[in-house]
């Protein structure tokens, strides 16, 4: 579809080289209809999914311990609120370089639902183990 006419192409995404523009991107903001699958795929799955990982991570400390620590309760809360405020201000994504300049390819897409969820996750991930048991 994105070598369609008078579709916006991202610039890095547009060099000749099927297998670098698969990676990049070439178009840059594909659509079904009004459905944007590049600011969906930046706010929802990826997002969402990092905070069931925490709060799964949360569960298991409960599971493990019979208590949730508070540098558990902490990390569920800051992130939560990142993530919160993302979803609220969805119209702030607009501004961001990822929907303005990168094409929707291989590299975002396996950031968004694959780097954040399970990367941005690790933190509570390592608490469930060795937790440094902070005073409240």
């Amino acid at each position: 579809k994105s070598f369609g006419k008078g579709l916006l192409l991202a610039v890095g995404g547009d060099s000749g080289n099927p297998f670098y523009d698969f990676f990049m991107g070439r178009e840059l903001n594909p659509r079904w209809g009004s459905f944007d699958w590049k600011e969906f795929c930046e706010l929802r799955p990826g997002l969402i999914g990092w905070m069931i990982l925490n709060l799964a991570m949360m569960s298991k400390q409960y599971d493990r311990l019979g208590y949730v620590t508070g540098s558990m309760v902490l990390i569920n809360i800051f992130q939560g609120l990142y993530v919160w405020d993302a979803q609220y201000q969805e119209r702030a994504i607009l501004t961001t370089m990822d929907i303005t300049t990168d094409g929707f390819g291989y590299m975002l897409v396996f950031g968004d639902l694959a780097w954040v969820p399970f990367t941005y996750s690790l933190q509570a991930r390592y608490l469930v183990d060795h937790d440094p048991m902070l005073q409240w």
